[in-house]
């Protein structure tokens, strides 16, 4: 009898002494650049024609991924896998980007990370470009134009389905793109500042907007000021969240509008680079990184702070890449494409973990891993089982940063979308683009004509990253076996393990209409 009440104090005491992975919570940073290529943090190309300090610095006292992929090269849906954890072409969003008064894309019903982590006792917060909808209130009689314009929105009114109603706490931002109006900060669910319309070109540039779509502007709204407002913004928020609730952890999601066009760095950056504005922007997208690590070490929660920066896609042509690579320097490195194509540099980014408690400094790990994945590791960390039809398309990655040895090929496929909704799908070494020129019509001038092209084209990435050469006629078993991978995805609504789910239907799929006779019932 003494033995067995002694075990059960023994049992008691290593439950109370011997902490599992859902003990000690870690604060979640995640940094989104906007538009910002693998080229352009020094860390990842020691030829960067500007300093990134910070992110250097993370990447010293971190782990950097080098093939890591965002699920879209374009903003919107990219937002929407990283919310979610799910393929934003399984939502009617089968191509292109939302408007700064588009409805709200992601299900109400739908488990999104912040949700996820408020269950679980977080501060949640998202400060930055939201870009994934919300619902204004209109007036009168719709019109074609007032998604994009918003001409009959009335803002005095509560904007409802933001984030406020997807697990955040706390938001501050703006509605889509700084180029998009509403040109106005966004605070919980009210548009701040006095507002005047602007319908044209003359108005947009006396009103002080640089490459700016017509529509209302704020009296408190200044484009160069946008970034550093959400920098300051964002460090109020951690200091009050751990002075008023030390002992709960937080989320903060920061999306920040930079260096996406227009590219308006601010007077403290301007003419730093010595390379011009886009130069100067990413410069400032590296101050910001910094201004948060000084919060974290100020407020002595750097150590249990698990901070992630990456972007949301590769580099846009509004950079002028033409000018920035007869400077030597290349938003896209090695890699061809930019922002909105299939190819590498479409969606291959900067993607750097620090977490000092956990994860190992001065760590490189070449694993493939995608932005959706946020879901199944944060999960993984707190040791949360997901339901099933949540994070459809998230994979764990927290084994990885334990130091684990991961196989990419056991990982699955890996699925790439372009802004036109043209699909990819990587699997190890073996990466399938299902058009020519990328599915794309942005192009990287520094880019080749592919060898032996085709209407759907195959690399080996272990010997061509830079994509330079097609394949898919000397290996037509790899093509059939990842056309058929990538209708299995699309079929079952999923591409992990569990039960089918479905995607959500649309007058028109065209896309994949390249997966005929491989997709069964999508």
């Amino acid at each position: 009898m003494k033995t067995i009440k002694y075990f059960c104090i023994l049992i008691f005491l290593i439950g109370i002494y011997l902490p599992n992975k859902a003990q000690n919570k870690p604060n979640i940073i995640y940094i989104l650049a906007d538009d910002m290529g693998y080229g352009d943090v020094r860390a990842y190309n020691k030829d960067c024609k500007f300093p990134t300090p910070n992110l250097d610095r993370m990447a010293y006292e971190g782990m950097r991924f080098t093939d890591l992929h965002t699920n879209s090269s374009v903003c919107t849906p990219t937002r929407y896998g990283i919310m979610t954890g799910r393929y934003c072409w399984r939502t009617t969003k089968k191509n292109g980007v939302t408007q700064g008064h588009s409805k709200h894309l992601m299900s109400l019903e739908r488990e999104t990370v912040a949700s996820l982590l408020k269950k679980e006792g977080y501060n949640t917060a998202v400060v930055g470009k939201w870009h994934l909808g919300q619902d204004f209130t209109f007036v009168g009689e719709a019109q074609s134009r007032v998604e994009s314009t918003g001409e009959n929105v009335d803002y005095t009114q509560a904007i409802k389905n933001g984030p406020l109603d997807f697990g955040f706490d706390y938001y501050f931002g703006i509605s889509a793109s700084l180029n998009m109006p509403p040109h106005a900060y966004i605070e919980n669910r009210q548009v701040l500042g006095n507002l005047t319309y602007l319908a044209d070109k003359k108005a947009i540039k006396a009103a002080g907007l640089v490459g700016a779509k017509e529509g209302w502007k704020a009296d408190n709204f200044t484009q160069d000021e946008v970034l550093g407002t959400f920098t300051s913004k964002t460090t109020e928020w951690i200091k009050k969240s751990h002075q008023e609730s030390p002992d709960n952890p937080f989320f903060v999601y920061m999306p920040l509008n930079a260096p996406h066009s227009p590219i308006v760095p601010s007077k403290n950056f301007q003419g730093k680079s010595g390379i011009g504005e886009y130069g100067d922007f990413c410069m400032e997208v590296d101050w910001t990184v910094g201004e948060i690590l000084k919060t974290l070490d100020d407020l002595n929660i750097a150590d249990n702070t698990l901070i992630i920066f990456t972007a949301d896609n590769g580099c846009s042509p509004t950079a002028k890449f033409k000018d920035l690579q007869a400077l030597g320097h290349y938003p896209s490195y090695t890699f061809r494409g930019l922002k909105g194509s299939a190819w590498e540099a479409g969606h291959r980014v900067p993607f750097i973990v620090r977490w000092p408690e956990k994860v190992k400094g001065q760590t490189v790990n070449d694993y493939n891993i995608c932005t959706t994945d946020l879901m199944a590791t944060v999960a993984d960390i707190l040791d949360i089982e997901l339901a099933d039809n949540t994070a459809e398309d998230s994979k764990s990655f927290l084994p990885a940063l334990m130091g684990k040895k991961l196989n990419d090929v056991e990982r699955g496929g890996i699925v790439h979308h372009s802004d036109a909704g043209i699909f990819a799908i990587r699997k190890g070494k073996w990466k399938l683009v299902l058009a020519t020129n990328g599915g794309t019509r942005r192009k990287n001038p520094k880019d080749k004509p592919v060898i032996n092209p085709a209407d759907i084209e195959l690399f080996d990435m272990e010997k061509d990253a830079g994509e330079t050469t097609n394949v898919q006629h000397l290996h037509p078993e790899v093509v059939d076996e990842l056309k058929t991978l990538l209708a299995k995805y699309i079929d079952e609504g999923r591409s992990t393990e569990g039960n089918k789910q479905k995607n959500e239907p649309s007058k028109s799929w065209k896309q994949i209409e390249v997966l005929d006779g491989y997709v069964k019932n999508y």
